[in-house]
């Protein structure tokens, strides 16, 4: 691994500088270079928030390969998946995306004990599912054992029936919509208020389409595979587009392999 940007000394390799070097990373030079930011108010009551989104795509702008994202990753990737997961306080996912990736709850890890508990946090990341109709296999591991237990977004609507069946499971529901959706900065706010103020998303593309459309997102960590698919697979976000384009600026950039592992944090 190497960083390529910022650049701050050319002769160096380190998680602080950028050159030729190109070696393997630890896990805490991994946590330094990802750490969050320190952050204030967006201005919409989420003081202190932080909401980062991590995808990965081909060159061709994939974000999944027959449904899935695994096939476009690597080992540099997952490790890098794991890290930003391992700093996170909650990780928000989307429930077609728990059911197609075969999510099972975040797991505690030595590696991060010490960095957490610093930090004020818990020994895990609480996984928050978006879910409208709340068709959950609430047997499942993520929502039956979770180390932390599993939080449901969903809106005010969503069928009784479900959200009783999601308690007795032991899941917190979250009402953050007014109808049968949840609208995405209600999400962000709920969560805050839940103390959980770094927030990672892993998609779908859908649900981080609405992020992007509600304004909500600070950074996206993209990593860029160097890998083809052709096909109609999606895009990293999906959904209506903005009026106007977003501009997020770059902050880091990182290479292995081929593997460029970016980073972009919106401007002003």
């Amino acid at each position: 691994m190497r960083r390529l940007f910022p650049v701050t000394d050319p002769t160096a390799g380190s998680a602080g500088s950028a050159g030729p070097a190109d070696r393997e990373w630890s896990l805490d030079e991994l946590a330094e270079a990802y750490a969050y930011p320190g952050v204030g108010s967006r201005g919409d009551g989420t003081e202190g928030v932080w909401l980062r989104g991590n995808m990965v795509a081909s060159l061709d702008g994939a974000a999944q390969h027959e449904g899935r994202s695994q096939p476009l990753s690597s080992a540099m990737d997952m490790r890098i998946f794991g890290t930003l997961r391992a700093l996170a306080d909650a990780v928000i996912v989307g429930a077609e995306t728990v059911r197609q990736e075969g999510y099972r709850p975040a797991r505690a890890r030595e590696a991060f004990a010490q960095r957490r508990a610093a930090a004020g946090q818990g020994p895990a990341p609480a996984v928050a599912v978006v879910s409208a109709g709340l068709d959950l296999d609430f047997s499942l591991p993520l929502y039956a054992s979770p180390q932390v237990p599993t939080l449901v977004l969903t809106g005010a609507t969503a069928p009784p029936d479900r959200m009783d069946a999601a308690r007795a499971a032991g899941v917190d529901v979250v009402v953050a919509g007014d109808g049968t959706g949840v609208d995405p900065a209600r999400a962000v706010r709920a969560l805050a208020d839940r103390g959980l103020r770094r927030l990672l998303t892993e998609g779908g593309p859908r649900l981080l389409g609405q992020f992007i459309a509600s304004d909500v997102l600070d950074e996206l960590c993209l990593t860029v595979s160097p890998t083809l698919t052709a096909g109609d697979a999606q895009r990293i976000a999906g959904g209506p587009s903005v009026a106007v384009p977003r501009r997020f600026g770059l902050a880091s950039l990182l290479e292995e392999d081929g593997f460029l592992f970016t980073s972009y944090r919106r401007i002003g």
